[in-house]
């Protein structure tokens, strides 16, 4: 660990227990108590499924992969981490802590996790339990289970990224664009799906549990599906195009990046090209103190004048916008937070309250509305696709007349196109993880 990465995490860690302490204060509270979870048996099996950590656990150090761990926390003593360390032969148990970030905490071992209730404060009338387990929190004497003024304003707070948090992005991006870089050189190569996803998981060096979301590697047709994660064994005929929407993780932290290619220079390779150029004007358009949902809707201006250039749509484009016809060739949002989580928390909070902002009526599927404000990152990931059971729907309404059948017929076999960066907001400036890390 680089020493001023040491010192990142460290500040990091002084902003956590400022939180901390601020929201013990306000709920009456003395101290967290933070869950990393449990494994999960699956059903009729002697197995579990694939760990998943607590976000709010591995918002404080990067362990992502032990169960059984318990953090005590009140904002002002040196962090308690009580860490599972078994004796067990049948599994690779973790090794004892001494990463980079064990010396900023009181650690004590366990080497049964039904230890953990000889560890824990015995009183915990003023202890909130943050975690998934309930029943055994409830077994263990808590009261206080995930407190609904609590997780609002850590997840409030969640969407500002301390100086580490935005050094383990930019680490993650430049995995992934690794990643993407061996999946375009191999679907070049004819690869089918499943090839495409051997030479990501290859290159980035993390298994398919370790990324952190199932990666969407989508040939043909395939990309009209939003979230297609088939992995086709068999290599199409011909293949037509290529989309991937593929991350990687780092320190507990998601890149979200997606690309799109066509395999010949055609007019879809144009198209995609109109795609992208829109895509960094988009990214532009986050500026500090402009809403989120103003990005959304300047998308679907953008996207209408490449319907109308290309003839896909034979209307102006503020009309092609007024009649909802954008949304049939892109319907989701434009983006969302990105940290711990793919899909990362806070969204819709006006205020670490909770107070809830709803996505506009006519774009219900927007994950994100609340201010642009400094330290805050995003993806922007603006869409055309041609998805048979939208434009059957559109198909079918007085807006037909204005739709050029015979192109947009033509245009099925590619699926459709997505481009994605993770963008940092700074005071005066944006940083596009994503371009910066090479890849365009």
């Amino acid at each position: 660990m680089r020493p001023a990465y040491q010192a990142l995490y460290a500040a990091h860690l002084v902003e956590l227990q400022r939180r901390t302490k601020a929201v013990l204060t306000r709920e009456n509270l003395d101290a967290l108590v933070i869950h990393s979870g449990q494994a999960k048996r699956q059903f009729l099996d002697d197995m579990d499924y694939p760990f998943k950590v607590n976000p709010l656990f591995k918002a404080w150090l990067p362990v992502v992969d032990n169960p059984h761990c318990w953090l005590i926390v009140d904002g002002v003593n040196k962090p308690k981490l009580v860490f599972y360390l078994p004796v067990d032969f049948w599994h690779k148990v973790p090794d004892a802590p001494t990463d980079f970030w064990a010396g900023f905490f009181d650690i004590q071992l366990i080497d049964k996790a039904t230890h953990v209730e000889k560890v824990l404060p015995y009183d915990k009338s003023r202890i909130a339990y943050l975690g998934e387990q309930l029943e055994l929190a409830k077994a263990l004497g808590f009261s206080e289970l995930n407190p609904e003024g609590v997780l609002s304003y850590l997840h409030y707070h969640r969407a500002y990224k301390t100086e580490y948090e935005q050094a383990c992005l930019r680490e993650a991006n430049k995995i992934a664009i690794q990643g993407h870089q061996a999946s375009e050189a191999c679907f070049r190569a004819g690869g089918s799906e499943f090839d495409i996803q051997l030479a990501y998981l290859a290159a980035v060096q993390q298994g398919e549990n370790e990324v952190p979301y199932g990666n969407i590697i989508a040939l043909n047709e395939n990309a009209a599906i939003l979230h297609y994660t088939v992995l086709s064994r068999k290599k199409p005929a011909v293949p037509h195009s290529f989309l991937i929407d593929a991350g990687a993780s780092f320190h507990g932290y998601a890149a979200d990046i997606t690309r799109t290619y066509s395999k010949e220079q055609n007019e879809f390779a144009e198209l995609i090209k109109v795609m992208d150029k829109v895509q960094l004007q988009l990214v532009d358009t986050l500026k500090p103190g402009i809403n989120y949902t103003e990005v959304q809707l300047k998308s679907h201006v953008l996207l209408a004048n490449v319907l109308a250039d290309f003839d896909f749509v034979q209307l102006g484009a503020d009309a092609i916008v007024e009649t909802g016809i954008t949304r049939t060739f892109y319907p989701h949002g434009i983006g969302h937070h990105l940290g711990l989580q793919v899909h990362d928390v806070g969204g819709f909070m006006a205020d670490e309250r909770g107070t809830h902002v709803a996505s506009p009526a006519e774009h219900p599927f927007l994950r994100c509305t609340r201010l642009v404000e400094p330290n805050m990152v995003f993806t922007i990931e603006p869409g055309l696709y041609f998805i048979d059971s939208l434009l059957g729907d559109l198909k079918q309404t007085e807006l037909s007349k204005y739709i050029n059948w015979h192109k947009v017929d033509a245009f099925r076999q590619f699926g459709g196109i997505r481009i994605e960066d993770n963008v940092i907001i700074h005071r005066e400036r944006n940083e596009n993880l994503t371009r910066d890390g090479g890849l365009n």
